[in-house]
Order: structure tokens, then sequence, then C-alpha cells
């Protein structure tokens, strides 16, 4: 299921997980010349349409390229707007993600639903250090909000482990998260939460962020305590600094996407 999640991208462009090596794909495929002068949105029947210079943008599959919302639609044509000579798909990750939901998550969203719930099932945020006790002061500071949040306001509890010795999570406690995501189980939703929790390894942490429990600058930092421990203790290389760049960048995109799908309804 997670492979219909991957970037959908137009023509031949080459997709891979890994931001720094999609990008280095893109950087040896010649990228086509902005064609149009300007991006806009029209409200259609299928929702909020993004046009370039008046006509309708298509998805890889043919599909119109409509998002749900105004704001939601405007994040795309602000994509388009800020192309320079070439328009490079690496650099419009809402753009991505919308393709993704229309071509691929509409297709089948309890697939995409269930596959969230596999990592809320082994969530990061249940498996803590045992030493040194910075690192397990420094997770216990950032996790158990969220741990605590979840439980209070969803009713679902999860168990702790040292190590990575896998723990199992109560059925009751991952039913709870499948029939909250079940509530609004809109594909460009779903879409946008699997990247962040992919991009964190926690379903948890991106609940948190899209109920607003935590900002998106929270949510990230929580999810590299143990990446910024060892960063703290024996440095970075480049490579690196530029993959969890380009990595942020997809995740703060989807982040924005979720708030703009919250902002307008169609048809209000």
């Amino acid at each position: 299921m997670r492979d219909i999640l991957k970037d959908l991208e137009a023509g031949n462009y080459l997709s891979d997980p890994d931001p720094v090596r999609r990008a280095q794909i893109q950087m040896k495929t010649p990228l086509p010349k902005r064609f149009y002068k300007a991006a806009s949105v029209s409200k259609e029947a299928a929702g909020f349409a993004v046009h370039l210079d008046g006509k309708p943008v298509r998805t890889p599959g043919k599909a119109l390229l409509a998002l749900p919302t105004e704001p939601a639609a405007l994040l795309v044509a602000s994509e388009f707007e800020v192309q320079k000579e070439v328009i490079d798909p690496v650099s419009m990750p809402v753009l991505r993600l919308a393709n993704t939901a229309i071509v691929g998550v509409a297709v089948d969203p309890q697939a995409v639903l269930e596959d969230i719930l596999r990592f809320a099932a082994s969530d990061m945020l249940c498996y803590r250090a045992d030493a040194p006790q910075g690192l397990v002061e420094r997770q216990n500071t950032h996790w158990d909000p969220v741990l605590d949040w979840v439980q209070v306001t969803l009713s679902a509890r999860f168990n702790l482990a040292e190590g990575v010795i896998h723990v199992e999570q109560p059925r009751e406690s991952i039913a709870v998260l499948g029939a909250h995501l079940a509530r609004n189980a809109n594909p460009f939703r779903l879409a946008a939460l699997h990247v962040m929790t992919s991009l964190t390894g926690s379903a948890l942490l991106a609940l948190a962020a899209d109920a607003g429990e935590l900002d998106v600058d929270a949510a990230w930092l929580a999810a590299h305590v143990d990446e910024d421990w060892q960063i703290e203790q024996w440095g970075q290389d480049a490579e690196a600094v530029a993959r969890r760049s380009h990595r942020k960048r997809d995740f703060v995109a989807a982040a924005a996407l979720l708030g703009a799908l919250e902002q307008e309804k169609i048809g209000e």
C-alpha cells in the first residue's frame, strides 16, 4: 500500500522516498520550462481547481487537479507561481501531495488509514532509552505530553518499552485511533497525515500536530530528539543536513495542507 503514497510526478520524472536522492535524480532530468504567466484557482463542481493561464491543471493520471477548499488549492497555485525559468516538482511538495491524494489515496483510503495505524502500533514515542539520563529526560519532556494528550483526549493508552524490543499495544487503543481517523477520512487529509507519520516515525506526533496540540516546529523537534542528541555528541555531515532540510520542507507542507483543509469547506 505504501507504493501508492510515493510521489506521483508528471511525465518521465523519477521519484525516490529519500528527498535528497529524489533531488539528485531530478537534477539529471531536464526540467520543463515555465510556460505560463499566472496560476489561479477556480471553483468547480469537483472542488477548487488549479489553473495555469486559465486552463485547468491535470494530475499524472489525467484527473482534474481540484482540492476540497480554496486555501488548499491556493497552496498549490502558489507553488506554481514561485517557479522561475523551469518547473521543479521537487520544490512543490503540496502539488505532489495533491496528486497522491487524487490518483492514489482516493482509490483506497481505508488501506492508507490502516497503514497509519501500523505505524501507531509500533510508534516511536513508545520506545525509550534507558541511558544516558540526559536523553531519557529529553524524551520524557517531548514525548510524554503527546502520550498524555492521546490518553486524555482520545482515551487511547499506549505501553512504553526501553530499547527496541517490540511492545504490544492495546487493540482498543489502535481501534480508537482508527475511529478518530475514519471520522474524517478525506483523501487529502490521509495523504498529509501519512507523509507526516512516515517522515517522523510517529502517527501520534502527526495526529497531535493535526489537532493543534503541537505546532509544526514542536512536532518536528520531538521527532528528532534521538537524532539531535547524537548530533550533539558526534556532529553531522552536510548530506545529513540537506536530507533533514528536505524532509522538513515536506513535513511543513503536509501540515500546511492539513491546516488549509480546515479553513474553509466547500459550500460554506
